[in-house]
């Protein structure tokens, strides 16, 4: 289980928002699921960006149903968005969302995020997924909204960052 972490923060508002997000790749394990689920529980994490969620049928499972997870697609997915945070007002972008891209939009007060959750296959060609990603890049700055986050490629897909 591959994890990583990073604060969004929008220091305009009088108060400063902090969201506590977290980026994983699960490898479609339902223990490294258990395990994700036992540290967001301990460490107040608002939104987790997951890689190779573990599916049955094609839905995502052993994530607690009491948090809301974003997925698009019919066949087994390779991405999703879910947020631990009640008070986080979220949408999927169904436009910009596939089996291997979940885009949502992030609403905290008065700030606005798209954020995504990539798979990136080494069999597809990399200029598609540089066109969503830059198709998501496009919707953020459209909107007006603040740091869109993408999860990066892993260094053996074979691309700089």
């Amino acid at each position: 289980m591959e994890m990583g972490t990073s604060t969004t923060a929008n220091t305009t508002d009088a108060k400063r928002l902090c969201i506590k997000c977290i980026q994983v790749n699960l490898q479609h394990s339902r223990a490294a699921t258990a395990n994700l689920m036992k540290a967001v529980a301990k460490d107040g994490t608002d939104i987790i960006f997951i890689q190779e969620p573990y599916t049955i049928q094609s839905k995502v499972v052993g994530i607690s149903t009491k948090y809301k997870i974003f997925t698009s697609g019919e066949e087994r997915c390779r991405a999703a968005v879910v947020v631990t945070n009640n008070l986080i007002d979220t949408m999927l972008i169904q436009q910009l969302s596939d089996a291997d891209t979940v885009a949502v939009e992030i609403i905290m007060g008065s700030t606005k995020i798209i954020a995504d959750s990539m798979y990136f296959d080494r069999e597809n060609h990399k200029e598609q997924d540089l066109v969503k990603m830059d198709l998501v890049l496009q919707h953020a700055r459209i909107q007006g909204s603040c740091l869109p986050w993408t999860t990066m490629p892993d260094p053996s897909y074979g691309m700089t960052t």
